[in-house]
């Protein structure tokens, strides 16, 4: 299985704004330090706004932030609502099958099974787990608090 591109970047996002979670971030930032397109990030922002996920502040010194502490985000619980197809092969799917051993192996349930142990290991994981090397993921980004100016200084 692999990821959607979709996804990748929402976890990049989120991965990003847990860092530097006590200021906001701007997509314009954000898809400067990744190099990834402005407009697909807006509407990966916009997904992961509507799940709950991210929360936008709309003005001049506007910008994005987690809607929830991220240690109560989940990995697994990420992957599943953006990724729409998750079935290894095609006899996991919802849609008719054209193979003519579906039913007659054990392909489905081993891959079944497979599935589900990469899920329950995403959900071991919160997004607080993921950027728990704080300062070098901070270096990386190249993104400090001093950068831009604290919730408090905004309000």
């Amino acid at each position: 299985m692999r990821l959607t591109f979709h996804t990748d970047f929402a976890l990049r996002l989120l991965m990003s704004l847990a860092v530097v979670e006590e200021r906001l971030v701007t997509i314009e930032e954000l898809s400067t330090k990744h190099r990834l397109s402005r407009n697909h990030l807006m509407k990966v922002a916009q997904t992961l706004g509507s799940l709950g996920y991210v929360t936008g502040v709309r003005g001049r010194t506007g910008g994005l932030k987690l809607a929830r502490p991220a240690a109560t985000i989940r990995m697994g619980e990420v992957v599943r609502a953006l990724e729409d197809d998750t079935a290894l092969v095609e006899c996991l799917g919802d849609g008719p099958t054209s193979c003519i051993l579906s039913g007659a192996c054990l392909l489905t349930h081993t891959m079944s099974r497979a599935r589900e142990a990469f899920f329950a290991s995403l959900d071991e994981v919160t997004l607080a787990n993921l950027v728990a090397p704080r300062i070098l993921l901070r270096q990386r980004l190249g993104m400090s608090e001093e950068t831009q100016p604290s919730f408090a200084a905004i309000a």
